[in-house]
């Protein structure tokens, strides 16, 4: 990373400011701009998130924010409502008020002084979903987007479901979030109104994971916020970017294929991160790429931005299977459009003897699989945040667990390029149940590295608005869709298609074991193939960024992924800490530290016996003032409900202010 200490323009940062919303709540916002912007205005570029403008991201911030308001843009980071030092109560993701405070927000912005009167709105996960949804209302000001790591469907490609089939990640997210809601307002900037606006956040935030629960199946509360309910509503150029390793990569391809505006779309080896950060790597000069977008659309430059390929994507070279990288081989390739006229779909025939023929005729053969629980143990995470154990590792054991077919040994290379998609006929032997396709590349040592994979939920069948249970030994003929790639599958080594029907612990287990027959005569696999790997685009530079935040580290962020069997009962357990790290943010003497940890566990062969619990410990302190707060949820479930279980603690010093507790059933609904 390069360290530009040398800015084009003097920045002035101002560290508080509250903004009024109609109804008189004050929202809090941190802002960057270039000296004399208030006799000179600027575009404005919004950051509208929950994650503490004061602390949690000031680190990144500190390093990004000057370096755009240097070259004459005023960076403008907001808390929501209910977060950091905004005043309210955040009780769910992407709310109506939410929404209408960042409509409110972005006519704030543009009405001010130093403001030119066009905004531009960049994120990334949370700021990314709520930029495209805030794009979708069209507020008179907004003038682009840039959107990372986001989705355009909260139901299909969000951390909470994936083919109809519950992610154990949601858990995980939920108790992200159930810490940071515990979080108060610094009184170094709200003064004695913190302890009031702490305690209502303690008591009423409530618990997301209970709503999330709730909601199986794609309902209105999903469809709101997704903006692929209504593509013509955004008009207003958008720029999406994420990463292979990252869950929402799908939507780039997406977006760029139904945007009836400009749009531009990248797509690097990266997990979930600013590109500029990516990992991993290789992380690219992202800051100079997105001031050319915003040169373009919000000052009206010509930077030559929108002469470019649409779409850039990374394609990964073949690597041996690791639960961790920091950096992937391959080359940037570019496509005229999305779909691109260089991918062709290629089917491949299911073979009585496990093959997988290219352009083959499936022939008339049924195979049967059951997968024990600890298939899916090496799979990593649903999302990846470029932490060790959190990427898919060798697939031989999973492999050893599930019904596979692969090709010979290639003749020549293979260049798959977006998303491959499987039509299965089979049958099953339980009312819910579910498939999971994996493409795996077998390398002539055997060595098997995960390129892609999908989950269905068979009760989703027909669409994941109304579920219904299957018939047990009925035929069925389903479609699943593999998360998209672009990987070189090198000649000698094996394409491996390898289905199973558990894939414990991204996907929540069924109530029974399932035996899943697959009839191979009806079945096929279709591949995005592109006939060639270039032409090749140029590297992008290396990254830079400003210069860091002043910090004492305490405790350098850490995270460890441990699997243990245990050998009598069979029980697999799953140990994840992330300790986010611990240290003083020198100009403000502001401490903080916050470690978490999850844990899941599976007993094969009984689905029931699947659980999940996380914790997180937060701490924060100032010249005497300290709060701490623990939240710990847990889930099981038995045939007809999930369970869930939660504590939040809270302590002023020594004193414990808040002690509160949750039990809830939700029912299964074909889940």
């Amino acid at each position: 990373m390069k360290i530009d200490t040398d800015l084009p323009r003097p920045v002035r940062e101002l560290d508080h400011i509250e903004i009024p919303m109609p109804d008189g709540t004050r929202l809090a916002a941190r802002i960057w701009m270039p000296e004399g912007a208030d006799s000179a205005p600027v575009p404005a570029i919004l950051e509208y998130i929950p994650y503490r403008k004061n602390d949690k991201t000031l680190e990144r911030d500190a390093a990004r924010a000057p370096w755009l308001a240097s070259r004459d843009y005023a960076y403008v980071r907001v808390d929501l409502r209910g977060t950091g030092e905004s005043e309210g109560v955040m009780k769910d993701e992407y709310t109506e008020i939410e929404l209408a405070d960042g409509c409110d927000v972005i006519a704030w912005i543009a009405d001010q002084a130093w403001c030119d009167g066009g905004v531009g709105i960049v994120g990334i996960s949370w700021g990314g979903f709520n930029g495209l949804q805030l794009a979708a209302l069209r507020p008179p000001a907004l003038k682009a987007v840039v959107t990372i790591c986001s989705a355009d469907d909260r139901y299909a490609d969000d951390i909470h479901y994936m083919g109809g089939v519950p992610l154990v990640e949601q858990l995980s997210w939920a108790s992200v979030m159930f810490g940071i809601n515990t979080l108060p307002p610094d009184p170094a900037h709200v003064g004695e109104r913190w302890r009031e606006m702490w305690h209502r956040r303690l008591d009423e935030s409530g618990l997301w994971l209970e709503t999330w629960l709730k909601h199986q199946t794609r309902d209105a509360f999903w469809k709101h916020g997704s903006v692929c309910e209504n593509w013509d509503d955004i008009e207003i150029p958008v720029y999406a970017v994420s990463g292979w390793a990252d869950g929402y990569c799908r939507s780039v391809l997406r977006l760029l294929e139904n945007l009836r505006g400009p749009a531009k779309g990248i797509i690097g080896p990266w997990a979930h991160r600013y590109p500029h950060l990516g990992a991993p790597g290789p992380a690219i000069d992202w800051l100079s790429e997105e001031t050319r977008w915003w040169d373009h659309w919000l000052k009206g430059q010509d930077t030559g931005i929108m002469d470019e390929p649409p779409l850039r994507l990374f394609l990964q070279d073949h690597t041996e299977p690791r639960s961790h990288y920091t950096e992937r081989a391959g080359h940037w390739i570019a496509e005229p459009a999305w779909p691109s006229p260089n991918v062709t779909p290629t089917r491949f025939g299911l073979g009585v003897d496990g093959t997988l023929r290219r352009d083959g005729e499936g022939a008339g053969s049924v195979f049967s699989i059951a997968s024990p629980l600890w298939v899916g143990a090496h799979g990593g995470k649903w999302c990846s945040y470029a932490h060790p154990g959190d990427q898919p590792s060798d697939q031989r054991r999973d492999d050893a667990g599930s019904l596979v077919f692969q090709t010979a040994p290639l003749k020549s290379e293979l260049y798959l390029v977006g998303d491959a998609r499987l039509h299965l006929a089979c049958r099953v032997d339980r009312p819910v149940a579910q498939v999971i396709a994996r493409l795996v590349d077998v390398a002539p040592d055997g060595t098997a590295t995960r390129i892609a994979y999908g989950l269905l939920n068979l009760c989703h069948r027909d669409g994941h608005e109304a579920p219904s249970a299957t018939v047990p030994g009925e035929d069925m003929a389903v479609e699943l869709a593999f998360k998209p790639v672009a990987q070189t599958v090198p000649a000698g080594h094996r394409l491996r298609l390898s289905l199973s029907t558990s894939y414990f612990p991204i996907a929540w287990p069924t109530p029974e074991p399932v035996t899943l027959t697959v009839l191979t005569e009806k079945s096929d696999l279709v591949l995005p193939l592109r006939a060639v790997s270039g032409p090749r685009m140029p590297d992008f530079p290396p990254p830079r960024a400003g210069v860091p935040l002043d910090l004492m580290v305490h405790i350098a962020p850490r995270s460890e992924w441990r699997v243990s069997e245990d050998m009598d009962t069979g029980r697999m357990t799953f140990e994840i800490r992330d300790h986010e790290g611990a240290s003083t943010i020198e100009p403000q003497q502001f401490f903080h530290s916050a470690e978490g940890s999850e844990r899941y566990s599976v007993l094969p062969p009984y689905p029931l016996s699947a659980e999940g619990e996380a914790t997180w410990i937060h701490e924060m302190s100032r010249d005497g003032w300290s709060v701490r707060t623990e939240t710990h949820t847990r889930l099981t479930c038995d045939t007809d409900s999930f369970h869930v279980a939660a504590t939040l603690r809270a302590w002023e010093g020594d004193t414990l202010e808040r002690e509160l507790e949750w039990s809830v059933s939700i029912p299964r609904h074909h889940a």
